[in-house]
């Protein structure tokens, strides 16, 4: 932590992320089950004491600068996209998201990106490009490869549609429910507009 208020970690370094925790909270999800997840303060360096409930869906977007940097984490992943962006740009974002959003200064971020995070990026990120199933030059305004991603997203669910609802339905048998869920009395007309909207 103090070497992170100095700008003086290296946050783009394997070693600072918790692959094994990552890996079965991701199993845990891919199986339809909740899971627990830490929430991370970016201001004080730190895990907070509060953790997130994440529940198992049909699917699962894990995004991260690392997200290919672990074998075993790469074989959990069914389709790897590498979002390529220019370095002018991921500066400029960076710049705006650390000042704006985690209170720091100019010339920290700046120090912090040309000791650890440029580097970083071609020693551990850039090579793990080669992992990847699409490669999508210019970002997220790339809407062609994006429509593309989609529409594969779709046919593979469409796909594993009768197993997927299978696992999801008994996946959270014994498990407790969401706060945010509130389950409806079976009356008769909850079963007429369950037939209608199925």
């Amino acid at each position: 932590q103090e070497a992170a208020a100095r700008n003086e970690y290296n946050f783009d370094h394997p070693d600072a992320f918790d692959f094994d925790l990552l890996i079965s909270v991701l199993r845990r999800l891919k199986e339809g089950k909740s899971v627990k997840v830490p929430v991370y303060d970016f201001t004080t360096h730190s895990r907070r004491k509060e953790w997130k409930t994440i529940y198992g869906a049909n699917v699962i977007i894990f995004e991260g600068i690392l997200a290919f940097a672990n074998k075993e984490l790469l074989q959990l992943l069914d389709m790897k996209v590498f979002v390529d962006t220019d370095s002018d740009i991921r500066l400029v974002r960076r710049l705006k998201r650390d000042i704006l959003e985690r209170g720091r200064d100019v010339a920290g971020v700046i120090k912090q990106y040309s000791m650890f995070v440029k580097p970083a990026f071609e020693q551990y990120i850039e090579p793990t490009v080669q992992a990847a199933d699409i490669v999508v030059p210019r970002g997220g305004e790339n809407f062609v490869a994006l429509d593309l991603i989609v529409q594969h997203v779709h046919s593979q669910l469409e796909k594993r549609e009768i197993t997927v609802r299978a696992a999801l339905a008994s996946a959270h048998q014994g498990q407790p429910l969401p706060k945010t869920l509130s389950v409806l009395e079976s009356t008769p007309q909850v079963r007429g507009m369950h037939t209608i909207i199925r």
